[in-house]
């Protein structure tokens, strides 16, 4: 086989390397698993990126043209002025004959393949703030793929939860590969689906954090058998499994077939990542009472543990058995009979059967307190005793569980006593098929679509309370995890996280990621307007501009996008108004392609500094611009720029407790490491921009 190939290439080098290229594939091979098509990688068109020499491009349909257009890859040669306008010379890519043309830029479109060099940055486009310090849960629009890439460089191995619901690959012009629809009669479409998961799974397992971390993947029938080898295969050391969860109780209607109630879920465990068990069969356990009146001898009236000011009477009602007043303590050596007297009521004093007189466990202050709140109790009546009645109260402990909410306070009782219990639930792991009215999609995904938008429609959004029960599982005790959604869709997750966030207080974060795709059918009929990607009446139709954005701005205001209050409310683990928004931020960007040029010289800054502010928390004030003074620093971070200014830098860096890390800009290692001694060692360094391009050079193998 080799000496065949290097005949072939003799005669073709082109050829023989094509033939090498594929046997290389073929050998390599699973025996055994799950073997598909990888081909050739994706591409993806970036409108809004300007033109620039050596870049691929596609040559785009005239104006009002439904045409899908010249499809072929073309290399921009030159640029050149005509006029007022710029034109492109082009070659063709990949030809044995050379093709050339000259083309305006406005009728040209960047592509980015996959194997291509990519060096991200993002540009802001709004943000709501709510949640005072919280750090901000993030929203960009872009190809996930290139985000994926961008988040190795801010997330590399931080990642607690990843939660996507990918495309379902059912045939119905769902999802695009190389920007064209997938439809059920491509023949390739199993393995192109495939190729599309692997690509982008291969970058989550970067992302997440290897000791304690979960991937959850939804899907259905169509592609779970391959999904679930392909997540065997690309996490080889993860704990697997798979529940089915009812979305749709009444059946997704079907001619010939089964109607469809269900879907999958896989939850991919990495390291010591585990299910946390839920509470189940509450049990209703009632606070105990003590007896106010102390038991130890030593602690009667008139001795020196006794003290002065604990025999005091509680004026009982005999009609009602309530307490109605306590009364002043009495000086060692007054009889009890000459206490004060109150109408319909009985003066209980602290006395033993015997006749011993003992002292109440806490003074006559306290015991006002406890019975204004009603801790205090009245007992059973005893008329033949010398104490008439037993008088219980709540000890300091009870209590403490009372203020914390340990403990519910049901009402009160006929004396004004609380009636509480301390609710105790068995713990028990949840089973693998989940049949939750909170998870039917109809009434958790799309009634509350409507609710926040009522004049836009988004179609098969999940139930926001299934993603929240599927989350809830592994970050209940991670009040600062960090969440990632790179189907973000209509921004459910980011939506269950805040919900998360109101019932405990966290201050996790969300990172959403999603393009800016236009329905196919919306796009007809802006190209019979003739608008094209990348024009702003084009781009505000899309998912991220008018669904994503919109409705995560709506579920933290409370405003809807009509301007008015959210209607209705949220139900199951947490009910208030939907109108009360949340105490939450976030942030809005779209991803830019930057060259490493630019970037290398401090030209583009402004890009990268949302990644530098992501890096480091994406808390707080954002250092988009670089300071004239030399330097720069928020609660969480700080950038040096001018290495002459490292003094004032240092003592800046050393007031901030909170400060995570200090970005150095410079080109010399030496220099660098000379800064890196100044700063407190708890403060990571990071080098700019050597960091940022040694990255994405490791991110495509070099």
């Amino acid at each position: 086989m080799t000496e065949l190939i290097r005949q072939a290439k003799r005669r073709d080098p082109q050829l023989g390397a094509d033939l090498e290229a594929e046997i290389n594939v073929l050998s390599g091979r699973r025996a055994f698993g799950l073997n598909f098509e990888r081909h050739r990688p994706e591409a993806v068109e970036l409108p809004n990126r300007p033109v620039r020499k050596g870049d691929k491009v596609r040559i785009l349909p005239a104006r009002g043209s439904a045409e899908a257009g010249d499809q072929r890859l073309w290399r921009v040669n030159r640029l050149e002025k005509r006029g007022t306008d710029y034109v492109g010379h082009l070659c063709l890519v990949g030809t044995s004959e050379p093709e050339q043309r000259v083309v305006p830029l406005a009728d040209l479109v960047v592509v980015a393949e996959f194997r291509d060099h990519v060096f991200p940055g993002l540009a802001s486009t709004g943000t709501v703030t709510r949640g005072a310090d919280k750090p901000y849960h993030t929203v960009i629009n872009g190809e996930n793929f290139h985000v994926l890439e961008a988040l190795t460089y801010t997330h590399r191995g931080k990642i607690d939860v990843i939660y996507i619901d990918p495309p379902y690959n059912t045939g119905a012009h769902d999802w695009k590969y190389n920007n064209n629809y997938v439809d059920g009669e491509d023949l390739y479409r199993h393995s192109k689906w495939l190729a599309f998961m692997e690509r982008r799974l291969k970058l989550a397992q970067q992302l997440l954090n290897p000791d304690d971390s979960v991937l959850i993947v939804t899907i259905d029938e169509k592609e779970y058998l391959r999904l679930g080898l392909l997540l065997e295969q690309t996490f080889v050391e993860a704990n697997i499994q798979m529940i089915s969860t009812v979305i749709n109780p009444a059946g997704a209607g079907r001619s010939t077939e089964f109607a469809r109630t269900d879907e999958y879920i896989f939850f991919v465990r990495l390291g010591r990542a585990s299910v946390t068990p839920e509470q189940r069969s509450e049990e209703r356990r009632a606070v105990t009472w003590d007896t106010l009146r102390r038991s130890d001898i030593a602690s009667r009236r008139g001795t020196a543990k006794g003290g002065t000011g604990q025999f005091y009477p509680f004026y009982v009602n005999t009609t009602t058995h309530r307490i109605e007043a306590i009364g002043d303590p009495l000086p060692h050596g007054t009889p009890r009979e000459q206490a004060p007297k109150r109408e319909g009521c009985i003066a209980v004093f602290p006395v033993r059967p015997d006749g011993t007189e003992m002292n109440w466990g806490i003074t006559a202050g306290p015991a006002r307190e406890r019975l204004e709140k009603g801790y205090l109790r009245v007992g059973k009546a005893k008329p033949k005793e010398p104490q008439q009645y037993v008088i219980s109260y709540l000890t300091g402990g009870i209590i403490a569980d009372i203020d914390a909410g340990k403990v519910e306070v049901s009402g009160r009782a006929s004396d004004g006593s609380v009636i509480a219990h301390y609710v105790i639930g068995r713990e028990v792991m949840p089973t693998t098929h989940w049949n939750r009215p909170s998870h039917d999609a109809q009434r958790g995904g799309t009634a509350v679509i409507k609710a926040l938008m009522p004049d836009r429609r988004f179609p098969f959004p999940k139930s926001l309370y299934a993603v929240e029960d599927s989350l809830l599982y592994f970050v209940k005790n991670k009040p600062n995890a960090i969440i990632l959604d790179f189907f973000a869709g209509s921004g459910t997750t980011a939506h269950a996280v805040m919900r998360l966030n109101r019932q405990d207080g966290g201050r996790r974060q969300c990172i959403s990621v999603t393009n800016n795709e236009v329905a196919e059918i919306e796009q007809k009929r802006l190209k019979n307007q003739g608008l094209r990607p990348g024009d702003p009446d084009w781009e505000q139709w899309g998912i991220c501009e008018y669904i994503t954005k919109p409705r995560i701005r709506a579920a933290i205001t409370g405003v809807a996008t009509t301007g008015t209050n959210v209607p209705g409310e949220y139900k199951f683990n947490a009910e208030f108004p939907m109108a009360d928004g949340f105490d939450e931020n976030a942030a809005f960007f779209t991803l830019t392609y930057e060259t490493p040029i630019s970037v290398a010289h401090n030209h583009a800054f402004e890009r990268i500094a949302p990644l530098l502010w992501m890096r480091a928390g994406a808390s707080g004030r954002q250092i988009d611009k670089i300071s004239e003074r030399g330097w720069d620093s928020t609660e969480s971070y700080g950038i040096l720029f001018d290495l002459d200014q490292i003094t004032p830098f240092s003592e800046a860096v050393r007031k901030v407790e909170s400060l995570q890390v200090a970005y150095v800009v410079t080109d010399d290692e030496r220099r660098y490491q000379s800064v890196v001694r100044r700063l407190p060692s708890q403060v990571e360094t990071v080098r700019l921009y050597e960091s940022y391009l040694s990255n994405f050079r490791i991110t495509y193998g070099e």
